[in-house]
């Protein structure tokens, strides 16, 4: 005869609170698809159906594609989280190496301020940076979007505590075998940390396709406007009150994101666990 046995109420409790609070975070994107593919007059009803009596979704996305650039706004989202990410490494990774493997005087107060600067949030460097890019005549351009995020304080620290997980030995061989400070980054670190790079990956590409704040102060040129900024040029120029269309818009906005998360999840996980040690 066998016993059954029953997950411990604490585990039961654990569960129900996850799949409350992922019921949570997924209503408003189930909402958003749901209006995407509703005519108007469905919109609006007092009683929710996630599927709509009349589909109307190839209007509303044939209408968020055709009447306003949102091609180009997402091209735009990826010219620039692709340009802020790539810098990223570039500054962060050699950064991060030198807090994890080098010794040298005042590498604990660096580090120190990079934990600072985490918690600092950008808006708070808005102004100085507006000025600074009106002084170099660098506003109303990609640069405009760009050069502010490429020192990453998050990436510095994210990096830095997975280099420290990786042995001295393997830095003390490389450096028999003759490689450089710099060589030992790019062609022993980096490859190495290939999921905390993915983890971060992620952050900075959904951070920054999903910022508004800065590019509305940045940029005015509908041409160079990212996603977010581009459907709020759709929103008051095109669809007015056509919510359909506008669900639709962020509908594909949003999608690019989910996909990739999905695609990338379990290096996501490991980056960020492995960089949470030590």
């Amino acid at each position: 005869m066998t016993t059954r046995t029953f997950p411990a109420p604490t585990a039961i409790l654990r569960h129900a609170v996850l799949l409350v609070t992922a019921a949570l975070i997924l209503a408003p994107f189930v909402w958003m698809v749901s209006l995407s593919i509703k005519p108007p007059g469905e919109i609006f009803r007092a009683s929710f159906s996630f599927w709509p009596e009349q589909f109307y979704g190839i209007e509303n996305y044939t209408k968020a594609i055709t009447q306003a650039p949102l091609l180009r706004y997402m091209l735009n989202g990826v010219i620039v989280c692709a340009s802020i990410l790539a810098l990223q490494i570039a500054v962060c990774a050699p950064a991060a190496y030198a807090l994890a493997k080098l010794e040298f005087a005042g590498r604990d107060l660096l580090f120190a301020l990079v934990l600072i600067a985490l918690l600092l949030p950008h808006e708070v460097l808005a102004l100085p940076l507006f000025i600074l890019g009106a002084k170099i005549g660098v506003l109303n351009t990609y640069a405009a979007l760009i050069f502010p995020y490429v020192v990453s304080p998050f990436g510095i620290f994210l990096f830095r505590q997975f280099f420290k997980t990786i042995p001295d030995d393997v830095v003390h061989a490389a450096r028999l075998d003759g490689y450089s400070e710099l060589g030992i980054v790019w062609k022993i670190m980096v490859p190495m940390a290939l999921p905390a790079i993915i983890a971060f990956g992620i952050f900075s590409v959904v951070s920054h396709w999903n910022s508004l704040f800065w590019p509305l102060i940045a940029v005015r040129d509908q041409n160079l406007m990212p996603p977010p900024l581009g459907i709020m040029a759709f929103k008051n120029e095109e669809a007015g009150n056509d919510y359909g269309p506008l669900m639709a818009a962020s509908t594909l906005v949003v999608a690019p994101l989910a996909i990739a998360f999905l695609a990338a999840q379990r290096w996501f996980v490991e980056g960020l666990a492995r960089g949470a040690v030590k």
